[in-house]
Formats: C-alpha cells, sequence, structure tokens
C-alpha cells in the first residue's frame, strides 16, 4: 500500500497534491471540532450531574446512602451506561461543588481572554442557575460554552485531586487550554511547582523590569527545573547549554508560553570585538528578546554588568523599531537572596536573577516560601 501512495504521490502535479490537502485539512478541522464538541459534551453532562447530586444533598432530600443506590441502579438497569460509579458520582458533585461561585467571586479581568464575553465565564452567570419546584427536574446550569468545556475530563481530574487552592486550579486550567497540554505535560508541570515558582517570579520582580511597558505577570519564574537534563557532575557552562538545546521541548515547556527560540551563542559585535550570548528567545506576548545567561555556580554580582552590556547591544543593534526593550535572565545554579536584591536595587537593565535546578523542588517549602512572601506584603500594606 505504501508504494501505490508514493507513486500516485510522486506522479501528482502540485495544483491537484495542495487541493487534495485541502480537502484532508477540511477532514481533519472537522474531526478536531467533533472531538472538541464530544468533551464539552461530556464535562457538562459531569457537571449537570454533579449540579443535581450536590443539591439533593444538601437540601437533604437525599442522604449519603442515596449516591451508592444511584449508582447500583444505573449499573442493574442500564449497564451500557459507563462511569457512574460511586466513587466517579462524587467526583462529579466535587467537581460542580470547587467551581459552582468562581464566576462570582473571580473578577470579570480574570477571565481568558474576553472578559466582556459570557463565553469566557468559569461558569455560567448565577442568574442562569435556578431550580424549578420539587416535583420537577431543576433547570441546570450549561458549561459547554465555558473555559470549564475547553479540556478533557482526565484534565480536570488531575486538578481536582491535585491542586489545593481555587487560585492553583484556575492558575492551571488556563494554562493547559493557552498551551494545549497533555495529561502528562499537566502533571509534570503541578510536579515541579509551576504556580508557585511563578507566584514567587511575580512577587520578586525588581523594579528595572516592573517599569517595562507589557503586563509581565506569570511571565518569569523563580527558579527553573531542569529535571530532564541528567547532567553528571562536574559540569561547565557550556555543557549546561548543548543540554538545554537537546532537549529544547521540554526546555520550552519548563519556560513557559510564547518563548520564540533565536539561536544559541547569539554573536553580538561591539567595536572590533566579538561577543556570544548563551541562549536568546523571542517573546510573541511581551514582543522583546530574552537574553538567557547560564552560570554553573551562584550568582555574583558581577554578573550583572556583562548583562547589561548584552542587553544594551541588543536593542542598540538586533532590536526592531517595534518591539519592546530587551530583557536578560541570569539562570545561576544558586543566589543568596539578599546578595541578589542589593545587587539588583540600583539595576537600570531589566534583568531577572533565577536559580535553576536539576532535580523537583520541595513543592512544600515553596508553598511556605510563598505564604512567608505574602505575609510580609501583608504587613507592608
Amino acid at each position: 500500500m505504501n508504494s501505490i501512495f508514493d507513486y500516485h504521490k510522486q506522479h501528482l502535479c502540485p495544483d491537484k497534491m495542495n487541493e487534495f490537502l485541502q480537502v484532508v485539512q477540511l477532514i481533519q478541522t472537522a474531526r478536531n471540532r467533533a472531538l472538541s464538541t464530544v468533551n464539552s459534551e461530556l464535562v457538562n453532562l459531569y457537571w449537570q450531574v454533579g449540579q443535581y447530586v450536590s443539591q439533593q444533598l444538601e437540601k437533604a432530600r437525599w442522604g449519603e446512602s442515596m449516591v451508592a443506590e444511584l449508582a447500583n441502579y444505573i449499573k442493574k438497569n442500564h449497564p451500557e451506561i459507563k462511569g457512574f460509579d460511586k466513587k466517579n458520582i462524587y467526583r462529579m458533585c466535587r467537581f460542580y461543588e470547587l467551581y459552582k461561585d468562581l464566576s462570582i467571586v473571580a473578577p470579570v479581568v480574570r477571565q481568558l481572554i474576553n472578559p466582556d464575553n459570557e463565553a469566557n465565564n468559569i461558569v455560567a452567570p448565577a442568574a442562569r442557575q435556578f431550580h424549578g419546584n420539587d416535583n420537577e427536574m431543576p433547570t441546570l446550569s450549561d458549561i459547554r460554552q465555558t473555559i470549564l468545556a475547553k479540556i478533557s475530563w482526565s484534565h480536570h481530574l488531575i486538578l481536582i485531586g491535585r491542586c489545593k487552592t481555587s487560585e492553583e486550579r484556575e492558575f492551571y486550567l488556563k494554562l493547559s487550554i493557552q498551551e494545549h497540554y497533555s495529561k502528562r505535560e499537566l502533571d509534570r508541570q503541578i510536579n515541579s511547582s509551576v504556580f508557585e515558582r511563578v507566584m514567587l517570579g511575580n512577587a520578586q520582580l525588581p523594579q528595572s523590569v516592573k517599569q517595562l511597558p507589557q503586563n509581565l505577570t506569570n511571565v518569569f519564574k523563580d527558579s527553573y527545573v531542569f529535571e530532564f537534563l541528567n547532567l553528571p557532575e562536574p559540569y561547565v557552562e557550556n555543557d549546561l547549554r548543548k543540554a538545554l538545546l537537546h532537549e529544547l521541548k521540554f526546555f520550552l515547556l519548563e519556560l513557559g508560553p510564547d518563548y520564540l527560540f533565536v539561536g544559541e551563542e547569539f554573536p553580538l559585535k561591539v567595536g572590533n570585538r566579538d561577543f556570544r550570548i548563551d541562549l536568546l528567545f523571542f517573546h510573541r506576548s511581551l514582543q522583546c528578546l530574552i537574553a538567557f545567561e547560564l552560570k554553573t555556580n551562584r550568582f555574583e554580582p558581577e554578573h550583572l554588568g556583562k548583562t547589561n552590556f548584552y542587553l544594551e547591544a541588543l536593542d542598540r543593534d538586533v532590536r526592531k523599531p517595534h518591539e519592546n526593550p530587551s530583557i536578560g535572565v541570569l539562570l545561576c545554579k544558586d543566589k543568596d537572596e539578599e546578595v541578589v536584591e542589593y545587587a539588583l536595587s540600583r539595576n537600570l537593565s531589566p534583568t531577572m536573577v533565577a536559580q535553576y535546578l536539576t532535580a523537583m523542588p520541595d513543592k512544600k517549602l515553596l508553598q511556605q516560601k510563598l505564604h512567608e512572601l505574602f505575609q510580609i506584603e501583608d504587613n507592608n500594606q
């Protein structure tokens, strides 16, 4: 079969091949829409079952034993209906209860795309959630046009089971939609404590970075996790750079949304001398170049001078007129927070100092660190 296909492929003229590919694209697009519709309907079904059962329990019309009886009834009388055992029904209730009030408590501006579009509400407006009398089937809310229906039920189970707060769930929910995470990728992001590291990064942005015109929320992390490298000790900066490029897919996943790779050892010529930036990226949302400098030792204040020099050269000789000022990220194996604070306090160039880890971080330690940071901010306010 392959040889016949290859024969026809070789003997089709370019115009016909292009027309055939357009038909194939139509088929693939329709299939993707169909799969998306199936997922949306399924998630909506689980939401409505969870809503119905949760409200029956809340009004004390049902006892706990009724959920088990419902599961047994479905299994006995409708064996073709799968996935509605007692455990899963309680998961559906949990799903509904976790998100039912989020459209009320979360500011509209925090919705995913267009805050004026009802489709971007995490759940349907409360006005649509009303009931008939006790003898009628209640009118249940429809979440098919909300962001909850944009990820699979399997993704939701990960968020329900692993996220401790509504803020963390919402963070990973939106990130999964934006980046089209697989279940494995979502698991990895939670394992590596992306939420905590991004929140710490938001809280610790240097003043020189805060003054930039772009919205830098959720772009940078306090630390980056490279558990996928498996670099043998000892290693030098050249080894680290080559290892990151060899695992570029995982490196980009760790960096986060909208990073585009520009080049390694990116050349800069200033005067009669040649210089090279370890790794250069372009960030689509920020519309700027981001220069990564790698250090396989701890952060030292003198590292900033070289990074500032690179940013100046990028802005003068490489940056395009419509682009924003370049940003630097110093990735160090270790850093003393107080030394970093002192070094950055009078630094005028927009530079971040971050630590990189070669193993998964201690999630409890990061949560404690984030909690302490928020307490300090609250006390200052």
